[in-house]
């Protein structure tokens, strides 16, 4: 029986940061397929089957010039476009000499690749993540390369209740885990709202906002097939107006995450922190991408763990609780996104 596909195709991934991809060639595995990145001269990036035409060795192992790759194993060149424009020790070049060239599109201080049918790659279907380029907000981030299904980690977004117990020093309290959230959902998006009023703030966001007395805190989680969760958070001073739009007494961050699957049980994990305060501090920058970057790694052993866990248990299901609706939902809109591609192939089949 044929393992169903654990990711779609046609989507778009982020492959990498927009200063990863030079004028050198860099390696990356994107839905089980491997690419090789380079920038070409006129700053366009470039996306090729990472293995030659010939033999199949891995052209990320050759060498760029002159915005053509030289296979490393016997000479072969091949163009930004996958063509190859020579052959050693002949004159007329086979006709069939390509490999595979993927687009790209570079936005959100991403590069984003579309694995899938090159025909629908439409640019409009890039996942909004603007905060990570927009004026009004500063930040930064990481990438992190977690060794589990990527579906595990928008699990892991899309229910926030698990920073009571995973985060408890810096993020977490007892009010994420008890209080009341409504989940959503469309044809691509699927949200979770949680309000929690009149709380003592956790001690990250005390720090941020620099205030004494309770706070009114809100997680609005938003997620974008496949797998772009938004997650607009923060904290103000109690009876100020934040859960009625008043935003202006109080701190606000928004952490962009976009994953991309590597295998199918493993996946790299973008991420940044923007806000909206303090622009110009460079070291609050700093600072909060390390802090957050040791909350995530709290997040990534248990990942790492719980995949550990269920390629021990393969029989084994999840079971859910209430507070699972938007990653469920999440799943859900994954799968759709999923058998949308399968099914012409299984009909074709029949």
């Amino acid at each position: 029986m044929t393992k169903a596909p654990a990711f779609p195709l046609n989507a778009w991934y982020v492959a990498a940061w927009d200063y990863e991809i030079k004028n050198e060639l860099l390696a990356r595995t994107v839905c089980n397929k491997k690419i090789v990145f380079f920038r070409k001269s006129d700053k366009s990036i470039a996306a090729l089957e990472d293995a030659c035409w010939h033999r199949l060795l891995p052209l990320s192992m050759g060498e760029l010039k002159n915005d053509e790759i030289t296979c490393r194993y016997h000479g072969l060149r091949f163009n930004g476009s996958g063509r190859c424009t020579h052959m050693p020790s002949q004159d007329q070049l086979n006709p069939s000499a390509q490999v595979r060239s993927y687009p790209t599109v570079e936005r959100h201080r991403f590069v984003w690749v579309w694995p899938g049918d090159p025909a629908l790659a439409d640019p409009s279907l890039v996942p909004d993540l603007h905060w990570n380029q927009d004026p009004d907000w500063a930040g930064d981030g990481k990438t992190i390369f977690v060794k589990c299904d990527y579906r595990l980690v928008v699990d892991n977004l899309m229910d926030l209740t698990h920073e009571t117990f995973v985060h408890a020093s810096s993020i977490g309290n007892a009010a994420v885990a008890e209080s009341p959230f409504v989940a959503t959902h469309g044809d691509r998006f699927a949200t979770v709202t949680r309000w929690m009023k009149d709380i003592d703030a956790p001690p990250f966001w005390r720090g941020q906002l620099g205030k004494p007395g309770n706070v009114d805190r809100w997680q609005i989680i938003r997620f974008e097939a496949p797998c772009t969760v938004a997650i607009d958070v923060g904290v103000a001073p109690t009876g100020t107006g934040a859960p009625e739009g008043d935003r202006s007494q109080g701190v606000n961050n928004f952490i962009l995450n976009t994953i991309t699957p590597s295998t199918d049980n493993t996946c790299m994990y973008f991420w940044a922190n923007a806000r909206n305060y303090r622009k110009d501090d460079q070291t609050l920058t700093t600072q909060l991408r390390e802090g957050v970057s040791s909350i995530f790694r709290e997040d990534e052993i248990v990942l790492e763990r719980q995949q550990q866990a269920m390629e021990e248990h393969p029989d084994r299901i999840f079971y859910n609780l209430n507070i699972d609706a938007g990653s469920m939902w999440a799943r859900r809109l994954i799968d759709q996104m999923i058998a949308k591609e399968t099914r012409p192939k299984l009909q074709a089949a029949e």
